[in-house]
């Protein structure tokens, strides 16, 4: 059903694009004078409106296959995981999940990857040197790979978390046996874990991916590289990408052929080693890029003007955003890791810490001052590919989580056991993932507000201009009120959930609360299924329509205003929302387990209490309302980003009549 109407979406939105940047020029097949070199031909309006689209549905495409693909590589590796825990003990395990999720690590990267490369050769036969205008229209690529990760992410948020607090809510009224046998809800709840974390997770890092190539792209093509028509300096991000991919490779066959784990308590250092090692060799690896495809000096654009930058400065670019995505691990275990003290500070007291325990993004702030002062905006561009050069390598951590996650239920349905080793180190990981994801969305996004300030042709903006004070005060309000609308479909989704499910069975329970055969599921699923969709209609609207709207009425300097205000309350929030859900949902665990040394000391009830409360919330927290927040940043930079010649030429039309 999401693809069905996934598929409606990308056609629709394909012709959206078309008939708007065909439009700029009034739909002629005229090659007009380029914009930075008037002394040069480019290709016409009309076919930057063709092959946006074109690479807007192949986006789009991707990014679909790349979540379903990864549902199907987690669905087989459940089972087969919790198979090897009970043959092999933790070790095997250990090993059958982490490597199921390298597949799925190593087949978004390469997949998005060379989609974009093929693309690329593919337009190149019509634009020849025309990189400007190429490199317009391959931008649509991101735009469609966001599109689709927005409908995963938070349709996926939903489904998972409606079905996740039902669980909730039934075993506080049904017998434990119960449960744990079967329940609809307990059976949607494993599935939604593969809907939001494997599919949702995949599409999100995949926009980001995409979005990030693409804007570099954007950026290089007017600049000296490609005035001077160097090919291979242009393709600099993906040569980035591209030695990525092998060294995360690398990593990957070290740690499954040399890495022996016996207990659980090796676990979470083999992890870490994955991430240490890769960014290692990873730093080479650039270096190694930078020497063989970059000139030692050249030029980039720095809002009107040119930069004169060398080649050791945008390795240093790159460098930092890889070392960045690594100490960003390093931070967010300690507010999820029930070793550090941190978190037991917050189980010790989880009334009192609420939403007030946050993470400050400072990480990010210095990476984008850094990077700019070196290379102006093409150096946070080459930040963001940097960041995401070692992607196969996170999102084999990151899938690891949902599937060693489900294998323990599995093992558990099956013979009532459990390996909770694996589970606890799956949730530190989980939440890494979401924070890397959110860290490399503001990266990414300030990267596509600097190509939509290019394209734009707007001088520096000043936001004590009205039209530009007024649009930040909009955006600010955005995440706000996207978040909002889908925590609100979460709670009503699990109660209607939780008052059907009992009903699903064909006879009445006994008084022993036996089960009885063939239980029907389909209203369970209806109504997960329904909320997510119908959740989802208002916060894509929001985020798909306002910068149309604001860029055609208002024009592009309210709609940077809008850029602007909308990323620096996405980052506060978003990371609020991941770290402090994914603390509640360790401290109950670390308080369940007993091992507060404050709560031996003082058995509070109301501490236990508040923890087992906060879980239901900080569940939809982390899961629904954090991780979206970064593709709407996103989708909204990418979008003004392709349509930006149609708000340069038709937009601030309430301006222009008042």
């Amino acid at each position: 059903m999401e693809y069905r109407y996934g598929g409606i979406f990308m056609v629709a939105f394909a012709i959206i694009i078309f008939l708007c940047l065909g439009s700029v020029e009034s739909f002629s097949t005229q090659s007009q004078p380029c914009k930075l070199d008037p002394s040069n031909m480019c290709k016409p309006a009309l076919a930057t409106a063709v092959f946006s689209a074109v690479s807007f549905l192949l986006g789009a495409f991707t990014s679909v296959l790349s979540g379903f693909l990864g549902m199907q590589i987690a669905i087989y590796a459940n089972a087969r995981t919790a198979l090897e825990e009970r043959k092999g003990g933790v070790g095997k395990a250990f090993f059958s999940a982490f490597r199921s999720g390298a597949v799925m690590g190593f087949l978004l990267a390469a997949n998005g990857l060379l989609v974009l490369y093929i693309a690329i050769n593919l337009f190149k036969l019509y634009y020849g040197n025309d990189w400007e205008g190429l490199f317009k229209a391959i931008a649509g690529y991101g735009l469609g790979g966001s599109s689709m990760a927005l409908l995963g992410r938070a349709a996926g948020g939903i489904y998972a978390k409606a079905t996740d607090v039902s669980v909730h809510l039934v075993k506080e009224t049904w017998p434990i046996t119960l449960v744990d046998r079967g329940f609809p809800t307990v059976i949607y709840d494993y599935v939604g874990d593969i809907v939001g974390d494997i599919s949702g997770m995949g599409t999100d890092i995949f926009g980001s991916y995409a979005e990030s190539s693409c804007a570099a792209l954007v950026v290089a093509s007017i600049s000296s590289f490609g005035k001077d028509h160097n090919y291979s300096a242009m393709c600099y991000p993906l040569l980035i990408s591209s030695m990525g991919i092998l060294v995360c490779l690398m990593t990957t066959l070290f740690t499954a052929n040399f890495s022996k784990i016996k207990e659980v308590k090796e676990i979470k250092p083999a992890l870490r080693k994955q991430l240490i090692i890769s960014t290692i060799l990873m730093t080479f690896g650039i270096v190694i890029v930078s020497w063989i495809a970059l000139p030692s000096s050249f030029t980039v654009f720095n809002f009107g003007s040119q930069k004169v930058v060398k080649n050791w400065q945008l390795c240093l670019c790159a460098g930092v955003g890889l070392w960045d995505g690594l100490i960003i691990g390093f931070i967010t275990k300690s507010y999820t890791n029930d070793d550090i003290s941190l978190l037991q500070d917050f189980a010790a007291d989880s009334v009192g810490f609420g939403l007030a325990f946050v993470n400050i993004p400072i990480l990010a702030a210095i990476s984008i001052l850094l990077s700019y002062s070196i290379a102006s905006v093409y150096g946070i561009t080459v930040t963001a590919v940097g960041m995401l050069s070692t992607i196969a390598t996170r999102l084999a951590i990151d899938a690891y989580s949902p599937i060693s996650d489900n294998a323990t239920r599995i093992a558990k349905l099956v013979d009532g056991r459990a390996f909770d080793g694996i589970l606890s180190s799956s949730n530190t990981t989980a939440a890494i993932g979401k924070e890397f994801a959110i860290e490399s969305a503001s990266l990414v996004s300030i990267a596509l507000f600097g190509a939509f300030v290019s394209r734009a042709a707007i001088s520096p903006v000043d936001v004590l201009t009205p039209k530009v004070f007024m649009g930040s005060i909009v955006g600010a309000m955005l995440p706000k009120w996207f978040s909002a609308m889908t925590m609100k479909r979460v709670g009503p989704a699990a109660l209607k959930i939780f008052k059907v499910a009992p009903q699903t069975f064909n006879k009445h329970l006994s008084g022993k609360h036996r089960y009885h055969e063939n239980p029907h599921y389909a209203r369970c699923l209806k109504i997960s299924t329904d909320a997510s969709f119908k959740g989802m209609i208002r916060p894509g609207a929001l985020v798909m329509l306002t910068p149309l709207i604001v860029g055609t009425f208002f024009g592009v300097e309210t709609l940077s205003g809008v850029l602007a205000g909308s990323l620096g309350s996405v980052v506060r929030i978003a990371i609020s929302a991941s770290n402090t859900g994914g603390a509640w949902e360790k401290a109950k665990k670390y308080i369940r387990a007993g091992v507060s040394e404050y709560l031996k000391t003082h058995p509070e009830m109301k501490t236990r209490r508040a923890a087992d409360e906060g879980d239901p919330i900080g569940n939809p927290l982390k899961d629904t309302s954090g991780p979206p927040l970064n593709i709407l940043i996103q989708l909204m930079a990418v979008e003004s980003l392709v349509f930006a010649p149609f708000f340069t030429t038709h937009g601030g039309l309430l301006f222009k009549i008042f």
